[in-house]
């Protein structure tokens, strides 16, 4: 079994498109090993890493601290990833 997938997300407080992320990544925990960390914008570390990663407003998403999205989260997008990196190395 492969080692659980760190995704970062990147919030603020009354953001419908955050809980929208939070529910897509509820339901995808249930199909893919996932470590979710969930850090405040509003935050020192939050404000870094929106700033490294591009993330011009919130939900900011990272795969691997890898920037991913902000916005509204697409769950089809992030299976596609979560699915390409999960499959063996075709070398």
């Amino acid at each position: 079994m492969s080692p659980p997938v760190t995704i970062t997300l990147l919030t603020q407080s009354s953001c419908g498109f955050c809980e929208h992320a939070k529910q897509v990544l509820d339901r995808l925990s249930a199909d893919y090993a996932l470590h979710v960390t969930e850090i405040d914008l509003a935050g020192d570390e939050g404000r870094r890493l929106a700033a490294r990663a591009g993330v011009l407003f919130a939900p900011g998403v990272l795969v691997e601290g890898e920037p991913f999205s902000f916005g509204r989260l697409s769950e089809r997008k992030l299976r596609r990833t979560l699915d390409k990196r999960l499959q063996p190395d075709r070398t």
